[in-house]
């Protein structure tokens, strides 16, 4: 079989080599890279991103939604919450009197006796109602008491989970109550008094018991 005069046939070289200069492409011109955006957004921020700062003297946020609630508010609900609880007091050991003083109908010793026993039960009555109170106002509000209501005020976990019946025996029982029940005892109430007032001095108004349990008390 004869050869074709104009076929070049193969040609011998390595295929990894590099293009001659006359054959190789003009490569595509490069982009320059994008500005980076101010914030470390890819795309352009949404409005109210970047918020001009606070005055000086105002009050701090606990995060975008929240502003911290000041001193008088806190005392105001605390003294609400504590005439609630006291009407709530009088009326539980005016019950359990009346319904306990039916022993003079027997004798004068043994309504005395009936009048102790039904005052003793009543106190504890007291105790209890006055201890869960604010952990079952808070689970059922996220934060509030009837008292924090009236000043439009509640506490807020640090960590944005919910306020739960748990989180407020901790925070109102095992804490405020009992911690610093106790160092108060111990200290002639010194320790509750600065836990009242520490907020005052505080960049973000914490009560002491607030550093222990990490919360806020925000407006509403």
């Amino acid at each position: 079989m004869s050869e074709r005069p104009n076929d070049p046939g193969m040609t011998s070289g390595d295929p990894l080599a590099p293009e001659p200069a006359g054959d190789r492409a003009e490569p595509a011109p490069t982009r320059p890279a994008p500005e980076p955006l101010a914030g470390g957004y890819s795309s352009p921020p949404p409005p109210g991103a970047f918020a001009p700062p606070a005055p000086a003297g105002a009050p701090v946020p606990v995060t975008g939604r929240y502003v911290l609630a000041g001193w008088w508010s806190r005392v105001g609900a605390t003294l609400i919450d504590g005439l609630i609880i006291s009407v709530g007091a009088l009326i539980i050991l005016a019950i359990f009197g009346s319904v306990f003083s039916i022993g003079f109908l027997g004798s004068d010793e043994a309504g005395i006796a009936s009048l102790v026993v039904g005052l003793i039960l009543g106190v504890v009555a007291v105790a209890i109602v006055s201890l869960i109170y604010a952990p079952l106002m808070m689970a059922r509000t996220n934060g509030k008491t009837l008292g924090r209501m009236a000043t439009g005020i509640r506490v807020v976990r640090a960590s944005g989970e919910p306020i739960t019946f748990g989180f407020a025996m901790l925070r109102e029982v095992a804490v405020k109550a009992l911690l610093f029940g106790v160092a108060g005892s111990f200290t002639a109430g010194l320790a509750n008094l600065l836990d009242v007032l520490w907020p005052l001095w505080d960049d973000e108004n914490r009560a002491l018991h607030d550093f222990v349990v990490d919360t806020r008390t925000v407006k509403e």
